[in-house]
């Protein structure tokens, strides 16, 4: 089945340009009400960057799992289990929430260590001085970078299989829409249309789940999705698992993924600027809540997602095709609903958008062609938004206008934006063009980025981390990555290296360990040796007095009902003493959050994702019977329903009252126009001077 003709061109253009701007004039729309109605505007740059660090816990996490949700989410984790069975998405959804939990730990440290930075370079500048900070930022643009290239390749990939439009085409526009609402609205812009997106991303991942899993035709059932891949098990078994089945947890090659994806992903999670801001944008007290919530939500979405589609894609190929003179499996008479894909289709990511196909047609192939868009264009916005602040405050105000005023970083801002739009299209096809896939991309991210993992880690919560230490870890961590990766795939593959000799299981990953695992050593064993002794009371005065005054007052939502009653807003007002300190900031009480994260965190991970559970049936060779796949599937449609309560219905409910206020504001513009504008009492205004 070619996925060329599933869709006509025009559907591919009419998504990315029809429903791009559709979302940009939503959320152009939204920003203009929430100005209008509680008067929280993006015309200044705190707002604009960090929507003045008073976002609440719910919208937050939403943020999160959509930030977090790729294309490579989608596709690569649907590849994995087309490749190893249900081991795939295990380890694909485990080695990607680890790195979210733990880093509710680094969000903690964050508020207590530096509330007002804008980045996590400016602590980085603030700590260890200007050379560390351009070293850094090296690592944190190529971060952000490679993040975006995979965002254009995977959601350029998929539209292109699946209607026939231009990649070259497709990587350009992809970006182009978002910038447009993240132009205007800022960062509170951003998480609004993060949550939009992840609501449609949640009601698809439940349609295709019960599509396959209940009512299709050709699954329909969990015990017959677990018949089906009896039967390819035994047509072509998969090489390094138990019994060569699809239904084991025991896959060396599974495992060797999930080691490669783990390290890789700690990369793109402590060095992407979008994850930070997402620290900076929420309220203190609230942090480390918003990090646990959207790291438990996000599991469900790769492991759902793959579980259904990805093991679709394998068991279509024991479904006869209409025209098939067997109905069994076995014969060689047999012809399948879906020929055995290339190792390039798989690469590329095509399974689950072929599975979508298969399974319903068009409308599958639609429904799976806007939720990888939306997917796409809301990580888009948070790398765009990310990028633009380094670009703004590590770069334009700390080197070329230390003295820039209001105006001129708002405009840096909104440059920062459309820069970084252009530079994601250019890289896009850049790649495409020299042969590189958005799962070769995934594999390799973490040689090159890993070693900086561990140093940043310890830049922010480690008085005791040593900036040469550090440093020189950072650098011969990736050097001694590309040097295990090229020396592996040479040693592996008769001297042969290219693209596709390189990015080989055992290649990716004699690359990835060695960065991470140099970079650690260097840096913590320097750091115990030299030890620094820093207070991070540099750290605290990063931005202070400007950022103290929008952070404590403005918030997208009111904090209590009560509020709105006595006629006040804090969510949308100046500060009228900007030397009073923000109660949330209270050191004993962020003391306590970080404790409480790491101990949350920890026990999350142990026993929640990535040891307790898949080990007794890794080193049993356990084959999951009918009953336990079943399980399997069920516990997965339950976390996602559960993920979506967190991500969807619990942002509504904190945010009641703000809602109310602007519904309130509609009705009275609508009766008497103009009688429904903000206006922010008198009692709380500024006193003029």
């Amino acid at each position: 089945m070619s996925t060329s003709e599933v869709l006509p061109q025009g559907a591919g253009y009419g998504v990315v340009i029809g429903i791009g701007l559709f979302f940009s004039a939503f959320m152009v729309g939204l920003t203009a009400m929430q100005s209008r109605y509680t008067g929280v505007s993006p015309t200044e740059s705190e707002e604009f960057s960090s929507a003045s660090r008073s976002v609440k816990p719910g919208l937050i996490a939403s943020g999160i799992v959509s930030a977090w949700t790729w294309a490579a989410t989608l596709l690569q984790s649907s590849a994995v289990a087309y490749r190893y069975g249900i081991s795939g998405p295990w380890w694909y959804a485990a080695g990607a929430t680890v790195q979210v939990l733990l880093f509710a730990q680094l969000a903690a440290k964050l508020k207590l260590n530096a509330p007002y930075a804008h980045t996590w370079l400016e602590i980085v500048a603030a700590r260890w001085g200007t050379t560390a900070h351009l070293f850094f930022m090296f690592f944190g643009l190529a971060t952000n970078l490679i993040v975006s290239s995979m965002l254009v390749l995977g959601g350029s990939a998929t539209v292109t299989s699946l209607t026939g439009m231009s990649t070259i085409a497709a990587c350009f526009l992809i970006p182009l829409g978002v910038a447009i609402y993240v132009v205007v609205g800022g960062m509170r812009s951003t998480l609004l249309c993060d949550y939009t997106h992840t609501t449609v991303l949640f009601a698809i991942i439940l349609t295709f789940m019960f599509t396959v899993y209940a009512t299709s035709g050709y699954i329909g059932s969990i015990s017959r999705m677990h018949y089906l891949l009896g039967e390819v098990s035994k047509i072509s078994p998969v090489a390094g698992n138990a019994g060569g089945s699809y239904l084991t947890l025991r896959s060396k090659n599974g495992l060797i993924f999930g080691v490669i994806n783990l390290v890789g992903n700690f990369a793109t999670v402590f060095e992407d600027q979008a994850y930070w801001q997402r620290a900076i944008a929420s309220r203190p007290s609230t942090t480390v809540k918003a990090y646990l919530i959207g790291g438990l939500a996000w599991f469900a979405v790769p492991f759902a997602f793959s579980t259904t589609l990805g093991l679709a894609a394998v068991a279509f190929s024991a479904v006869p095709a209409a025209n098939s003179p067997s109905q069994d499996p076995l014969s060689s008479n047999f012809i399948p609903m879906l020929a055995p894909l290339s190792q390039n289709a798989i690469s590329e990511g095509l399974p689950a958008s072929l599975a979508a196909a298969t399974l319903l047609g068009k409308s599958g192939a639609a429904a799976l062609l806007i939720v990888l868009f939306l997917a796409v264009t809301s990580a888009t916005s948070a790398e765009l938004i990310a990028v633009s602040s380094i670009l703004t405050y590590d770069v334009y105000v700390r080197y070329i206008n230390p003295k820039a005023t209001e105006q001129q970083i708002l405009r840096m801002s909104h440059a920062g934006v459309a820069i970084f739009a252009l530079v994601m299209g250019i890289a896009g096809v850049i790649f495409y063009y020299i042969g590189v896939s958005m799962g070769w991309l995934y594999t390799f991210m973490g040689v090159i980025l890993g070693s900086a993992v561990c140093p940043i880690a310890l830049c922010i919560t480690w008085k005791k981390a040593n900036k040469v230490g550090c440093i020189l870890g950072s650098l011969v961590g990736f050097s001694a990555g590309i040097i295990a990766w090229l020396v592996t795939t040479s040693a592996l593959n008769q001297k042969v290296i290219n693209v596709t000799t390189s990015g080989g299981d055992y290649e990716m990953l004699a690359g990835n360990l060695a960065s991470i695992g140099v970079g650690a050593i260097i840096s913590i064993t320097a750091s115990l040796i030299w030890p620094d002794d820093y207070d991070f009371a540099s750290a605290r005065a990063i931005n202070n007095r400007g950022a103290a005054v929008a952070s404590r007052n403005v918030d997208d939502e009111l904090e209590e009902p009560e509020v709105e009653k006595k006629g006040l807003d804090v969510s949308a007002l100046s500060a009228t003493n900007e030397t009073q300190i923000d109660p949330e900031l209270d050191p004993v009480g962020l003391n306590k959050a970080f404790k409480f994260a790491a101990r949350a965190s920890i026990v999350l991970v142990h026993f929640g994702t990535d040891n307790t559970y898949p080990s007794p049936p890794f080193f049993a060779q356990t084959v999951y019977s009918v009953t336990g796949f079943s399980v399997w599937v069920i516990v997965g449609i339950i976390w996602t329903f559960l993920s979506a309560v967190a991500v969807v219905i619990y942002p509504l409910w904190e945010s009641r009252a703000a809602l109310r206020l602007i519904s309130r504001g509609v009705i009275m513009d609508i009766f008497s126009p103009g009688s429904g504008k903000f206006v922010a009492p008198s009692s709380m205004k500024k006193p003029v001077e």
